[in-house]
């Protein structure tokens, strides 16, 4: 009896002590490179990488608009996990896939990553922990097609561009309309890392390259920040793929036309996920591979890419982690910051660029002319590439910013992003800079939810101002100083302004009856002289103005006591 429970406990610890054996052959593999994996089969391979290997951890955060959680999947060699304490000593690298779920080369291409680096079939980085959001369109992927990508090469099935709401998600990183930008704002930030990857397809042109490469662009991100991307990183990625025999050229930024006209870098504004990265001065880069290229091609490029940017973070892991923690007291010293951007005309790069011929023809189809490639005509040319960029609008740097507790949603997303602000004790009164909405333009459709503002221009005054307790004060000297700078100065062209945050600004609340107001009117130039001439001058120099009657009541009423001070008044305040 004794020898049989022995045995039994024998056996009992052996199982207890054996792992689960798996198959860790990719869908992309077993298909001879024609297929991606859906959701469901790429969630359950990280969750059996992390069960069977202690260097890999699998997460979940927050909601997306699915229903269905974000993960996060991170390997590192030492099997521990905190962010913080990761921090301390190793660069952090975060990898995006699936943003736009039809271009699914990054999903595969990272699961290879992941397995290969535990499997040390690639030799793990001494100074750098990788993250991955496996597939970050969580509702897209999940309306798996085999049409909607038109121009594109395989694979055989795949998600579709819009969330489970239609919104792209790769404009929304400002905004956060949807729960994905929620959660990623907390994923981002509570990971801090210092170069983020997103991988894409491309549309556009055709050309010889499978792989492009979209980094941030480099003026925008300024500094030593922005020449250490530009002059070392750059170049670096470029010669390790080289030497591989890949090549990669700059996102190739054309459409309707030829590359060899010559083109400009892509201007990512903050609702990309560079540009939103980039406000919190990581080193953000999107990788774009080539829709007409076989699948199979592209997946293995996307791989070699994202090896060879380890090997880059990994060797300039101290100079990152300096740039990066410098860059703040760079920018506070200048005192200035760019709004908007402008092709620098006077500087450019030439590329020594590998197309194929294309030619206007007459279509057949519809009687007009039309764009045709020839891939039997190859050439090498030398083209113009417009990749620097100069500030078109600058604004001095505030102090603070002050905001009235009733714009609660604009102080959500603050803190969402990390930004840090004081409350006031007691009412307060501030000398302040304030903004009047001068002009601005709409769009005219529908634009991921919105319709949204550009060209806006601001009048500014300087007032004292009785501020209530609990409004909130909003140092400029922090961890999100760009973020707020972009968001909260209304001529930013991903300001919230712009995306209608406070469009109710916009509309008068109080107006006036033509009958009862023509009286007063009457009254009001006889009071003052100055305005009567203004009003003859007005009339005498602008023939419509003269022709409208309302349209001067109008005018008369708005430089009257009479009109309503929140009308136009933007609701932001800085302190200089």
């Amino acid at each position: 009896m004794k020898k049989r429970v022995l045995a039994a406990l024998i056996i009992f610890c052996f199982n207890c002590d054996s792992k689960k054996e798996y198959d860790f052959t990719t869908v992309f593999e077993t298909s001879e490179g024609t297929e991606t994996a859906t959701y469901y089969e790429t969630i359950q391979y990280y969750e059996n990488l992390a069960d069977y290997y202690p260097e890999i951890s699998i997460d979940s955060i927050g909601e997306t608009d699915s229903g269905k959680p974000l993960h996060t999947v991170t390997f590192n060699p030492e099997s521990h996990f905190d962010f913080s304490e990761i921090r301390k000593e190793k660069r952090l690298l975060l990898i995006n896939n699936g943003i736009h779920p039809g271009e699914s080369d990054g999903i595969d291409a990272t699961m290879l990553l992941f397995r290969d680096l535990a499997q040390g079939k690639i030799e793990a980085p001494k100074h750098t922990v990788i993250v991955t959001i496996p597939i970050y369109n969580v509702g897209g992927s999940l309306n798996r097609n085999t049409g909607t990508r038109t121009n594109q090469n395989g694979p055989k099935a795949y998600g579709f561009r819009g969330n489970a709401r239609n919104y792209d998600l790769n404009r929304d990183f400002i905004k956060n309309d949807t729960k994905n930008a929620r959660t990623f704002a907390k994923i981002f930030h509570r990971i801090n890392p210092d170069v983020f990857i997103d991988n894409h397809v491309s549309n556009g042109a055709d050309y010889q390259y499978t792989l492009t490469h979209l980094f941030t662009q480099h003026n925008k991100l300024g500094g030593d920040l922005g020449h250490y991307l530009h002059s070392e990183m750059m170049p670096k990625l470029e010669q390790k793929l080289d030497a591989k025999q890949w090549d990669i050229t700059p996102y190739v930024n054309v459409f309707n036309t030829v590359p060899e006209k010559g083109f400009s870098q892509f201007m990512d504004s903050p609702r990309y996920s560079t540009g939103y990265t980039t406000l919190f001065n990581t080193l953000g880069m999107m990788v774009e591979t080539h829709m007409l290229k076989p699948y199979k091609q592209r997946v293995e490029g996307t791989y070699e890419l994202m090896k060879s940017m380890l090997v880059i973070i990994d060797e300039d892991y101290k100079k990152i982690k300096a740039l990066r923690q410098d860059f703040n007291k760079t920018l506070i010293a200048k005192n200035s910051y760019p709004l908007q951007w402008a092709i620098d005309t006077t500087q450019e790069t030439t590329l020594n660029f590998k197309g194929f011929e294309g030619n206007t023809i007459e279509s057949p189809l519809t009687g007009a002319t039309r764009l045709k490639y020839d891939t039997a005509k190859p050439f090498n040319k030398q083209i113009t590439y417009q990749n620097y960029f100069k500030p078109s609008l600058e604004v001095t740097l505030p102090t603070a910013y002050v905001i009235p507790q009733g714009w609660w949603q604009i102080l959500d997303l603050l803190e969402l992003n990390r930004v840090t602000f004081k409350v006031l004790e007691k009412d307060t009164l501030l000398p302040v800079t304030s903004y009047k909405i001068d002009n601005y333009e709409t769009r005219k459709e529908a634009y991921e939810g919105h319709y949204s503002h550009y060209n806006t221009t601001v009048k500014r005054t300087q007032e004292k101002i009785n501020f209530k307790k609990g409004d909130y004060i909003v140092d400029t000297n922090q961890y999100a100083l760009r973020y707020l700078l972009e968001t909260l100065e209304p001529q930013a062209p991903d300001s919230f302004f712009n995306w209608n945050f406070f469009d109710t600004i916009l509309q008068q609340k109080e107006g006036f009856s033509p009958y009862v107001w023509e009286d007063k009117a009457e009254s009001l130039l006889a009071k003052n002289p100055n305005l009567k001439a203004a009003f003859k001058s007005k009339k005498a120099n602008e023939p419509d103005f003269a022709s409208n009657w309302y349209a001067q009541l109008d005018w008369l009423h708005k430089n009257s006591e009479n009109y309503e001070k929140a009308h136009l008044q933007y609701p932001v305040y800085r302190i200089e």
